[in-house]
């Protein structure tokens, strides 16, 4: 007789850890048990959770939550990616928002999270052909979070965006991994035309809060943009840019300025002295 295999379960430690701050905040706050049973324990998978949370912070009058919800469950079992995206936010966050202090608070409260998370359906919608779905989506994140992010917007994994307030994202903007950007960011267009004509952001780069990065302009990879700067022009990989409209004015600083959050300049005596 052969022997059975042993199955051997999917782990998920971000679910996981996610469910034991979920139990650790109802035995200290009991009035939150409603709320976290319903976002967190009654879900047996992020995915899930991801998809009833959604649902009811977009759900109107005019779309019910349940129907929201069925169209969530069906973009998490098509698409993977989706919450692979999710859990690399969740880690982001997390590493660079000092005042995060576990996976939980983003799931349950950060608008910034939950926006990019309805984005993201958005945009899963926005590829199947589903347009109009996709549209409803954006105005309601646009509504309810503050943020408007076009859904053919293109976005990569491990995006923070902190406090989360008035941020806009065009059409054709692509945002690449382990970016991060503080509110009130705009990634827009320069006029009327109506081909590519938004930022092309790469990989680990810090913006600062209020910034406009305007046209078919491409950001190089771990570069920093400064709080309040209007960039116009493409900007070199690894380099500081600050101004009106924004010059370099020095180097990133650093191999991660997404991950260090370091939006200070430093002069290059400070940094003698520092070594």
């Amino acid at each position: 007789m052969a022997n059975p295999r042993a199955k051997l379960s999917e782990v998920d430690p971000v679910w996981s850890r996610i469910c034991k701050e979920a139990e650790a905040a109802i035995a200290d706050e009991p009035l939150m048990g409603g709320l976290v049973h319903t976002s967190v324990l009654h879900h047996g998978s992020l995915e899930c959770a991801l998809a009833y949370r959604i649902s009811m912070k977009l759900a109107s009058p005019e779309m019910s939550d349940q129907m929201l919800r069925e169209i969530a469950d069906e973009a998490y079992l098509d698409d993977p990616k989706l919450a692979d995206a999710a859990r690399a936010d969740l880690m982001a966050i997390l590493d660079r928002d000092p005042a995060c202090h576990r996976y939980l608070q983003p799931l349950l409260f950060f608008k910034g999270f939950q926006a990019v998370q309805a984005y993201r359906l958005g945009h899963w919608l926005w590829q199947k052909g589903r347009r109009d779905l996709a549209y409803y989506v954006q105005m309601r994140v646009s509504e309810i979070f503050g943020i408007d992010i076009h859904p053919a917007a293109t976005i990569g994994k491990g995006l923070m965006i902190d406090h989360a307030h008035s941020i806009v994202i065009g059409e054709t903007a692509v945002v690449g991994d382990n970016v991060s950007m503080l509110h009130s960011v705009t990634l827009g267009g320069t006029g009327k035309e109506e081909e590519d004509r938004h930022p092309k952001i790469k990989d680990g780069v810090l913006i600062g809060a209020g910034a406009k990065v305007l046209g078919n302009i491409t950001v190089g990879a771990c570069s920093r943009i400064a709080a309040g700067s209007v960039v116009l022009m493409d900007v070199p990989a690894c380099k500081t840019v600050a101004g009106v409209p924004a010059r370099i004015v020095g180097e990133a600083g650093c191999d991660q300025p997404s991950v260090s959050m370091d939006q200070l300049l430093h002069d290059k005596a400070e940094d003698q002295t520092r070594d």
